[in-house]
């Protein structure tokens, strides 16, 4: 547990000094560097100290591909990260299976244990650092009447973990979050969540957008820039889910408190930026 919490620490804290100039905390990075984290190479042991992520291996129920959902259960068994995944979200939804949050811990925490050291470039890389941060989000409120109670700390490092060695947006956003929020959060804690949190919006994730341009438009905590707020805000708009409310309200706020001028630069800046994103 040590090493494995030595290890994260090393990867939260030692990313962000030496990803460059990094964000005036508005968002918009000061060079293109800033937008990539460096990549970070594990310590050894890191994968091995990760198999106490969770907890005991799912018990198999099938063993020969009889169905799709047996043919994911023998995949799953045999080791294969996407089968893994795929029945994790399905016990983590309740999608064709009883909903059982505990047997999809177990599932992402498989994924954890066998792939933390895999290669950022990875095929399955992606698929590892969601099962990162699916973890995450369990250990911030544990699973009721289970061993997995509920660890702020232990979230934040699997969210560093994801954020840092695999650069997954989801996880950024969450460990901004847990920076951001912290109730006695010092200056440092700040700037960490403001920079995870613009790292973040730029690779597109819609809620670090929400919450950034809210930031950036109500000046909360940040000088006020009303019209890149709004952009924020505008981007986030489009790509929230139904059950979002919370975005297009933040955003219909904005646009009815927003000047013309406000508007019109905002609008200047999101063509730039989409822009940007098709060079």
């Amino acid at each position: 547990m040590r090493t494995f919490r030595r290890t994260i620490f090393a990867f939260a804290l030692g990313a962000i000094p030496v990803a460059g100039p990094g964000f005036g905390f508005d968002g918009a990075p000061v060079n293109p560097q800033d937008t990539v984290l460096p990549v970070v190479s594990p310590q050894p042991g890191t994968a091995a100290a990760l198999k106490r992520a969770g907890t005991a291996p799912v018990t198999p129920t099938a063993t020969s591909p009889t169905s799709s959902f047996s043919t994911l259960q023998y995949q799953a068994e045999g080791g294969h990260p996407v089968a893994q995944w795929k029945l994790g979200k399905m016990y983590a939804e309740g999608d064709g299976v009883i909903q059982d949050d505990l047997r999809a811990f177990e599932y992402f925490s498989r994924i954890a244990n066998a792939h933390a050291e895999d290669s950022p470039s990875a095929p399955q890389a992606s698929i590892v650092a969601n099962a990162f941060v699916a973890l995450g989000r369990y250990y911030l409120s544990g699973i009721p009447n289970s061993k997995v109670k509920a660890d702020t700390e232990r979230a934040r490092e699997m969210f560093s973990y994801a954020a840092s060695y695999f650069g997954n947006a989801d996880a950024q956003y969450d460990l901004a979050r847990l920076y951001l929020k912290t109730p006695d959060a010092s200056r440092d804690d700040f700037r960490y969540g403001a920079r995870w949190l613009g790292l973040a919006a730029q690779k597109g994730q819609h809620q670090a957008q929400a919450l950034l341009g809210q930031m950036l438009f109500n000046g909360d905590r940040l000088p006020p820039q009303r019209a890149r707020g709004l952009m924020w805000l505008t981007l986030a708009r489009d790509s929230a889910t139904p059950e979002e409310a919370w975005i297009k309200e933040s955003y219909n706020r904005a646009i009815a408190k927003a000047s013309e001028d406000d508007r019109a630069m905002a609008l200047q800046m999101l063509e730039h930026w989409v822009q940007g994103r098709r060079d």
